[in-house]
């Protein structure tokens, strides 16, 4: 007995007809000009007109494209997002904050990332704006933003100056004053600082922060300079660690929490104990801060509230200030800082 033929599976397959906006105005019995004006929320039309387009548009069950009609008004609904680096623990939940606030407002985010290249900066930037955004968010790369490019985007800088636009972002020289006083107020005065690189604006304002605050009770801290990475941490901290305790800082700050989380572990490394051999202060209050041992002490950006007010300048919720908004840091004590016998 022979096998059965297999069934033609070509017979019955179907192509679902994409729906567009020339099938309603047909369904609807008016013009394409009329569905465009019910979409746009035109209040020219007609209470009656509006309602068979609308009825319309239920029955084919359209769904009109958002970037056609951005193409028509010059905008969608849509954002764009531009960070230097995802893996930085700060950006990417900056990014997932922007994205949480913009999608409860009705907006998508389009996320870029820069690697911290101005050119691929430039080019993120124009592929953006081909997609008619309504704003754009841009943490600029640190060593010097992208120039040449000028739009009638709602534009904000995030973090760090982008020239020529407002920025949006702690008080970085503020924050590392906070932590200075608090190393002060515990009994510390053999200090250090981890700094990150001195071309980085942010690197400057917090060193300078820290700096100041220190000076003003006549204390001048030992600095290194590095990145505002693990490993600078890390390589940093045991340069300042590996001495004779008489010779060795009681307490070091850092320039952000990457960099104090690398200096515990070569505190660790060389068998010193945090906080009660050397207390420890980050910048940035990245969510690993409160789960290493011991929990870190820290200075807190206010994540959430600079995507909030980036999204609303972006988004047309408020307009665009004049100068730029620097935000209060705070202090978050935990378990990686002591008073000093």
């Amino acid at each position: 007995m022979s096998a059965p033929d297999a069934p033609d599976r070509t017979k019955h397959k179907t192509h679902a007809k994409v729906v567009n906006i020339k099938d309603v105005a047909a369904r609807a019995n008016v013009s394409v000009g009329t569905v465009s004006r019910v979409l746009a929320n035109n209040e020219t039309v007609g209470t009656a007109l509006r309602e068979k387009v609308t009825e319309a548009i239920r029955e084919l069950n359209f769904r009109p494209s958002g970037v056609a009609r951005g193409l028509r008004r010059s905008r969608t609904d849509m954002i764009g997002l531009v960070i230097p680096d995802i893996t930085n623990p700060f950006f990417a939940e900056l990014a997932k904050h922007v994205e949480a606030i913009a999608s409860r407002s009705g907006f998508s985010v389009l996320l870029s990332i820069t690697n911290e290249d101005p050119r691929i900066e430039l080019n993120q930037i124009e592929s953006l704006l081909k997609s008619y955004p309504t704003g754009l968010i841009v943490v600029p790369t640190q060593f010097g933003a992208s120039e040449g490019w000028k739009s009638n985007v709602a534009t904000v800088a995030v973090d760090r100056r982008f020239a020529g636009y407002p920025l949006i972002s702690v008080d970085h020289a503020a924050g590392a004053g906070l932590a200075a006083r608090h190393l002060l107020a515990l009994g510390h005065r053999r200090i250090a600082y981890i700094a990150g690189p001195p071309e980085a604006p942010v690197s400057r304002e917090r060193r300078n922060g820290f700096v100041g605050a220190l000076a003003a009770e006549g204390v001048t801290p030992e600095i290194l300079e590095g990145y505002f990475d693990y490993a600078s941490g890390e390589t940093l901290g045991r340069m300042l660690l590996d001495r004779a305790p008489v010779e060795r800082p009681t307490a070091i700050a850092t320039a952000s929490d990457q960099q104090a989380i690398g200096l515990m572990r070569a505190a660790n490394d060389l068998d010193l104990k945090v906080p009660q051999d050397i207390s420890v202060v980050g910048f940035d209050d990245i969510p690993l801060a409160e789960l290493i041992t011991p929990r870190l002490t820290t200075i807190r950006q206010p994540v959430e509230q600079i995507a909030a007010r980036a999204v609303a300048l972006t988004t047309g919720t408020s307009p665009l200030p004049i100068d730029d908004e620097l935000l209060e840091a705070s202090l978050v004590v935990r378990n990686s800082t002591a008073a000093r016998d």
